[in-house]
């Protein structure tokens, strides 16, 4: 099998389920942090999409960082002997392999020009969306308010500190507003110049305070970039968009990011309940407010959510501080940190038939394994014995001897050497004990393989 073909099954075999792991893990972080308010719960599902879409890719082995949290560790504190007595650590590791999946015949290049298709097929439709959205920008037609509606628009930009450049010696917002025929609602669009688009007849229909919670709501939009980020969220998450649950991941980061712009909007205006009875007379006055799919716009009605938004806003909220708000910052951290543990210690691996080990490592000869995972697989230890002239002549030291060892395939020693050297006399008595020891052999793809790992010998004595 191709290394992009192992690569690419890899990932697709792993998101699959790894997906619905970091869902949960993230509804589970929103719901504790709710009372925070939407700000936070919006990062939880901004994590997530990053999570979903990095996890799968990802081939830290948790051994190897437990060996190397151990091994700094035993270099700091002495490796915790006890005193009087001889020991040999070679840490606490775990069963040997991450499990590997065989798959038969070309079943591989099939499935990986299935998943090619599926990238091809959303990021087509995304860059349609996009070039929809463009054109229908293009084709929009500027307007200049007047009045009251010109009024609502500078107080509006002002209180969200949306603050304007000076062009022509006139202070302007560094947006636009335009009337486009081919939308219902008000949205926005644009990268570094936000522009409102409207439909024909909607600022004639809607009433000063109606039009101050659109212009607050989609200020808040430009104000927070979240036409450029939800542009960038669309590209990351190409890897596992044919995923149902993170379909539902990027339905939850827009509605926790409209309760955000709720939020930023409520304050500009006459206040939360205003604002709330002012979202209610506009999805009754527009005959369909939610933006068509096919756009990449962000409008005031775009996620679907319209009761919740409503509740939030006339529900009394209390801000969670102190102790409390650490509390819940710490849990969703815990809650972050399993989910991550988990995938990365649960990740398969695949291989082709007939795969042999020089195919699935970093070496052509021999894999380089931790000791820490060599650990778990010792079947004999010989315990080393202190050097008996350094007894006597109370010629004592303390302190590893560290052995690189190369292990056969039937789990006997084959070559031994000293890696950091304590003294020649405590060397030699490491060397002899260690090279009767005894392992299981390392398997991969199910057949035995040769490999390098390290041993370390802590001597300790009484004085």
């Amino acid at each position: 099998m191709r290394p992009l073909e192992s690569w690419v099954l890899g990932y697709l075999l792993n998101s699959i389920w790894q997906v619905p792991l970091v869902f949960l893990a993230a509804w589970t972080a929103a719901r504790l942090v709710r009372a925070a308010g939407p700000r936070m719960e919006h990062r939880v599902w901004v994590g997530a999409l990053m999570l979903e879409v990095a996890l799968p890719g990802c081939h830290l082995r948790i051994g190897d960082l437990w060996q190397t949290i151990e091994g700094f560790l035993t270099w700091s504190w002495g490796g915790g002997v006890a005193r009087g007595e001889t020991q040999a650590a070679i840490g606490a590791g775990s069963v040997s392999g991450m499990g590997v999946l065989r798959l038969p015949g070309e079943l591989p290049a099939a499935v990986v020009l299935m998943y090619g298709g599926s990238l091809l097929y959303f990021a087509g439709r995304l860059a349609w969306g996009v070039w929809r959205t463009y054109g229908m920008h293009r084709q929009a037609e500027p307007v200049t308010l007047t009045g009251e509606a010109a009024w609502s628009w500078q107080r509006c930009g002002n209180v969200l500190e949306f603050r304007s450049p000076v062009r022509a010696g006139k202070g302007v917002h560094p947006a636009e507003i335009a009337i486009s025929p081919m939308i219902s609602g008000p949205v926005t669009v644009g990268i570094r110049r936000g522009v409102l688009l409207v439909p024909p007849g909607f600022l004639e229909s809607v009433n000063e305070g109606d039009l101050d919670a659109v212009l607050a709501h989609e200020f808040a939009h430009m104000q927070r970039k979240d036409f450029a980020k939800n542009l960038i969220y669309g590209v990351l998450a190409l890897p596992v968009s044919y995923h149902p649950l993170l379909w539902l991941t990027r339905s939850r980061l827009a509605e926790s990011r409209e309760m955000v712009c709720d939020a930023m909007a409520a304050e500009a205006v006459a206040g939360r309940e205003s604002y709330a009875r002012s979202l209610l007379r506009l999805a009754s006055l527009l005959s369909d407010p939610t933006p068509s799919r096919t756009l990449h716009a962000i409008g005031i009605f775009d996620a679907n959510i319209f009761e919740r938004r409503i509740m939030n806003l006339t529900r009394r909220t209390i801000e969670i501080r102190g102790a409390r708000r650490f509390a819940v910052v710490a849990a969703c951290v815990v809650v972050g940190l399993a989910t991550c543990a988990s995938a990365l210690a649960l990740r398969m691996e695949v291989s082709g038939p007939g795969a042999t080990p020089s195919e699935n490592s970093s070496s052509q000869k021999r894999l380089t394994i931790p000791a820490g995972t060599m650990a778990g697989m010792t079947l004999y230890r010989k315990n080393p014995v202190y050097p008996p002239e350094a007894k006597a002549n109370k010629d004592t030291i303390d302190g590893p001897v560290v052995l690189a060892v190369t292990i056969n395939k039937d789990g006997s020693v084959q070559d031994i050497r000293v890696q950091k050297s304590l003294r020649p006399d405590y060397d030699q008595s490491a060397l002899d004990a260690v090279r009767e020891w005894r392992w299981k052999p390392y398997l991969l793809n199910g057949e035995p393989v040769e490999v390098d790992s390290t041993v370390t010998v802590t001597y300790s004595i009484a004085h």
